[in-house]
């Protein structure tokens, strides 16, 4: 006997799967209808809630060899056969109030229960992405390249990823990955766009998301590898001077601090 209670969520529905995989002999479920051969079957119960704009409903089937024989609905309230290896059975658990009784309460006591504790990890759960813009391989401009956006650990996993040219929307030569599952209750996405650069151009990707109140958008601008090298000395430059007129002010400090010390002594 194997019990399995997985999780689902999607949308505005919550799924629970209770399943009890049991192989056994037809003549100890149904005496009746036992046959000779052949020998083994495998009998199923599956348990499932659904909430929709905060109505629940519990629906229990059990699955004779693939195939509903009984289901109870909380809807209907009672055992219903579906096919006729289960009319005895749903018959007779009719009458048996406190077994019915257990059935009914299971919208609530399972159900609604298990939704209350989940909804806030689950259907409510928001994690922001986060985004970085790069180039797949170094090249100089106006040769063909592919710029990469990467997306990752945002839950849930529903997004919006677009591409835009000089604030215009690019939507040929777009290619999504499928979403990576992180396998901690995030997801990851490459989204590419095939481009040729042009001096000057400034590529941004922009990304919407559940969990942002605005897009998050993050640029990408197209330039040489003589500019990138004059605006890396510039900055070069900029912290050096920076640096030594710090040391200038600190040395001028010191020396101010002195001539006092002499003086007063």
């Amino acid at each position: 006997l194997t019990f399995l209670l997985p999780l689902v969520v999607s949308g505005h529905f919550w799924h629970t799967t209770l399943s009890s995989l049991v192989r056994f002999c037809l003549s100890q479920l149904c005496p009746a209808l036992a046959l000779p051969s052949p020998e083994f079957y495998v009998y199923q119960r599956r348990s499932d809630c659904f909430e929709f704009n905060g109505t629940h409903r519990f629906l229990e089937q059990y699955i004779y060899n693939r195939e509903v024989c009984i289901q109870f609905d909380s809807v209907v309230g009672v055992f219903v056969a579906v096919t006729e290896l289960g009319r005895i059975t749903a018959k007779n658990w009719n009458i048996q109030r406190e077994f019915l009784e257990l059935r009914k309460s299971a919208v609530d006591t399972v159900c609604r229960h298990n939704y209350e504790l989940d909804e806030g990890s689950t259907l409510k759960r928001r994690v922001q992405p986060k985004v970085n813009v790069f180039p797949s391989k170094k090249g100089a401009l106006q040769h063909p390249n592919l710029l990469v956006c990467h997306v990752t650990d945002f839950y849930p996993r529903d997004i919006q990823v677009r591409w835009f040219l000089n604030g215009q929307e690019e939507t040929a030569g777009v290619v999504f990955t499928n979403l990576i599952h992180n396998g901690d209750w995030t997801f990851q996405i490459l989204v590419m766009l095939e481009m040729t650069p042009q001096r000057g151009d400034v590529y941004t990707c922009q990304v919407e998301h559940p969990s942002l109140d605005s897009p998050v958008t993050v640029e990408w601008k197209a330039q040489s590898a003589s500019a990138r090298s004059k605006m890396l000395t510039g900055l070069g430059g900029l912290v050096l001077g920076l640096t030594a007129l710090l040391l200038s002010f600190i040395l001028h400090f010191k020396g101010r601090q002195g001539k006092k010390f002499l003086e007063s002594g």
